[in-house]
Formats: C-alpha cells, sequence, structure tokens
C-alpha cells in the first residue's frame, strides 16, 4: 500500500536500488532477504499500475479513441 500513490517511474528507480544491493554482494543474509521482499513488493506494485493502464487503454480503444471529449 505505500507505494501505491507512487508514480511508476520512483518505483522503478528504487527496484533498479533493491537489484544493486542485491547484485553487489557485500549485504548480508537478512539485507539480502529484506531487499528481495522490498523488491517483491515493487514488482507487485508495478505490474498493478501496468495493469491497471491497459485496462484504461483497452476502454478507450472500446470507445474507438474518445476520451469524453
Amino acid at each position: 500500500q505505500a507505494y501505491r500513490y507512487r508514480p511508476i517511474e520512483e518505483l522503478f528507480e528504487r527496484l533498479n536500488q533493491v537489484i544493486g544491493g542485491l547484485e553487489d554482494g557485500s549485504s548480508s543474509l537478512e539485507d539480502s532477504f529484506r531487499y528481495y521482499e522490498e523488491g517483491m513488493r515493487l514488482v507487485k506494485a508495478c505490474s498493478g499500475k501496468i495493469d491497471r493502464v491497459e485496462k484504461q487503454i483497452l476502454v478507450i480503444d472500446e470507445m474507438g479513441g474518445d476520451y469524453g471529449a
């Protein structure tokens, strides 16, 4: 829920940071697990945002491109 109102670009930026933290190999097992958990939450949030946009695009397409004007 903490990610719900953040822009997707911000979520991707944080996800890249998390991936970097996992890839550098200097994190403890506990820190790596925290990175993994946060990364999975970020992936889920990004996926949800992308799904919502895809649904909006489908609705617009069904309306023949009429954006309510």
